[in-house]
């Protein structure tokens, strides 16, 4: 009988940390964001602790559709890609600036930040994601998540003259973009 408890307590335990241990690594659907591209969805663990100016500007942005449609204007092949821009071509935005918050996470593959001009409070919807690591933009540019799920997508995004500055001809698109808590499973 002592065997038949002790055995049941053991196995309950184990049940216990292995649901523990799946919630703690699932993402909060609240900060995450599910990218649709062309050829997969891409999964973002957002950073609300980070960057929660960011964060609730970008979750804004994608509950209105912006996102939507809009292009990868700048690849570079091994840094990063850029999106997030209404015309197209890394000149415009949604019109509203965020105050940077810098924070000491580093850049590196699958990392997502804002894009800004000289001004180091000039973001606005422009983000890009890591292809790899760039430590030169360590504590200059906002980070505000990762992508968890679908680098694999991202690494197809078509990629633009390394000597046009990335431009890409033809781009690809964000097909939708989605706060995961708004999607029915």
């Amino acid at each position: 009988m002592k065997r038949i408890f002790l055995t049941t307590l053991a196995l309950l335990t184990l049940a216990l940390g292995a649901t523990a241990a799946w919630a703690a690594d699932t993402p909060d659907p609240e900060n995450t964001l599910y990218m649709d591209l062309k050829d997969g969805r891409v999964v973002i663990e957002m950073y609300p602790d980070l960057a929660p100016k960011h964060v609730a500007r970008i979750k804004e942005l994608v509950r209105q559709g912006f996102y939507d449609g809009l292009t990868f204007h700048r690849v570079i092949e091994g840094f990063m890609a850029q999106t997030g821009c209404p015309q197209g071509n890394g000149t415009g935005g949604s019109g509203q600036k965020i105050k940077s918050e810098f924070n000491n996470h580093r850049h590196y593959r699958g990392v997502c930040s804002m894009a800004r001009a000289r001004d180091v409070d000039s973001a606005d919807s422009q983000f890009f994601i890591m292809y790899d690591k760039a430590p030169h933009l360590d504590r200059q540019y906002t980070v505000w998540g990762k992508v968890i799920k679908g680098m694999e997508y991202v690494d197809m995004i078509k990629k633009g003259n390394p000597h046009a500055n990335g431009a890409v001809t033809n781009p690809d698109h964000i097909i939708r973009m989605q706060v995961a808590a708004d999607v029915e499973q």
